[in-house]
């Protein structure tokens, strides 16, 4: 099966997952996706792929050297990103792109003077949406190449040492990497494919936690409430309003960070709202958490009783803070980048992957490009040369590493 067969065939299978469950994998038709991925390598001859119950999918390409080479890994997310449609995908293949008005469908459309990343892709081959749900490139296209990757390391063996293959539930949530096995996955270091722009090699991301803010109001009918009634949804715009205005995704770029309110419900007794809390500055990480605490207390004192709860979660942390003791795997895959024919470049992450979370676990991982762009939303897309691409960069790496 070649790349494109591949990433089309997971793309249609719905794997979002969701944040307001607490078992692990949070949707059941994760395993759905990491059934057929422990098929496809026990066909390709990974003959120790397996899923364990959480959902995670695992396999080991023994060495099939004579020297000491050292053992290295590759992992992407099977999970799609809640935050748009995600079932019933219909991908369309737009050949050649031209550099003009994506058409997705009669409503929807993507211009490259908005979406800029498509002056990324002039000529190439694309997948786009069809504008009512997301495309899921984010991260199939990482979890496609991986396979790829397998398949040419299958029919074209060349000299390797271990190499590791780790396929994760729930990453979209924070949650990828709560349970990975590192008993099973012994790589010295790894890669997670679950980047953007080919060439891309990631090692700095934000520090990141959520922040589920809950109001407590005093309920009571409307025609007798004149100074009895506390409206919880109120108390929740109030809260809001007292947050720095200019935390807020839409203000900020590069290494600017934020608080981004991502869920609300409520009715007049109570009322719930969701945050995300983003910076790469653990100083400034502190106190936009402080800000939130700081709110609370302020509007307990002045309703007079607990009106207003928090808890805060911490996510992940900047991996630059460990990574920047050993840059070797970051070079080394600078190097493959370029042996490859292409431009090496990094950027700080404006969110964050598993890698964060298991370099901290002590498997340092920093993240390289896909080929896939406008995550998260209905404007997603992928270049097929770009994801072809990819592969070759992994392949590239584990070249270098066994010489």
């Amino acid at each position: 099966m070649n790349l494109l067969d591949r990433f089309l065939t997971y793309v249609k299978i719905d794997t979002q997952s969701d944040p307001e469950v607490e078992s692990c994998p949070s949707t059941l038709k994760q395993k759905d996706l990491g059934h057929l991925l422990v098929k496809e390598l026990l066909e390709l001859g990974v003959n120790n792929a397996y899923m364990d119950q959480h959902g995670y999918v695992y396999g080991l390409i023994p060495s099939n050297s004579q020297k000491d080479i050292t053992p290295i890994g590759f992992i992407a997310h099977m999970d799609t990103s809640p935050d748009a449609p995600g079932a019933h995908v219909n991908p369309r293949i737009i050949k050649h792109y031209d550099g003009g008005i994506i058409q997705l469908n009669e409503t929807l459309s993507m211009d490259p003077q908005k979406f800029t990343a498509l002056k990324h892709v002039v000529g190439d081959d694309l997948v786009v949406t069809d504008g009512n749900t997301l495309l899921g490139a984010d991260d199939k296209a990482g979890v496609a190449e991986i396979m790829a990757m397998v398949e040419i390391m299958t029919l074209h063996p060349f000299e390797h040492g271990d190499i590791y293959i780790g396929f994760t539930p729930d990453e979209e949530i924070g949650r990828g990497a709560d349970l990975f096995d590192l008993n099973f996955f012994k790589a010295k270091f790894a890669y997670t494919a679950d980047g953007s722009l080919i060439g891309g090699i990631e090692y700095e991301n934000f520090n990141a936690a959520s922040a589920r803010v809950s109001f407590v109001g005093k309920s009571i009918h409307p025609g007798a409430a004149k100074l009895k009634m506390i409206n919880a949804q109120h108390l929740a715009f109030e809260f809001h309003s007292l947050l720095p205005v200019f935390d807020n995704p839409a203000y900020t770029e590069g290494y600017e960070g934020f608080n981004h309110l991502s869920n609300t419900e409520g009715s007049v007794e109570f009322a719930k709202l969701s945050y995300i809390i983003r910076n790469h500055d653990m100083v400034k990480f502190n106190k936009q958490k402080d800000d939130f605490k700081r709110v609370v207390a302020f509007m307990n004192d002045k309703y007079g009783y607990e009106a207003v709860s928090l808890k805060i979660t911490d996510s992940y942390f900047n991996m630059l803070e460990v990574l920047k003791h050993d840059m070797s795997p970051v070079e080394l895959a600078k190097q493959a980048i370029t042996n490859v024919g292409l431009t090496p470049h990094s950027e700080a992450i404006r969110g964050g992957t598993d890698g964060a979370r298991l370099t901290f676990m002590g498997l340092p991982c920093p993240n390289l490009g896909t080929g896939g762009f406008n995550f998260h939303g209905r404007f997603e897309f992928a270049s097929i040369n770009q994801m072809e691409q990819a592969v070759d960069v992994m392949i590239e790496i584990i070249k270098l590493i066994s010489k």
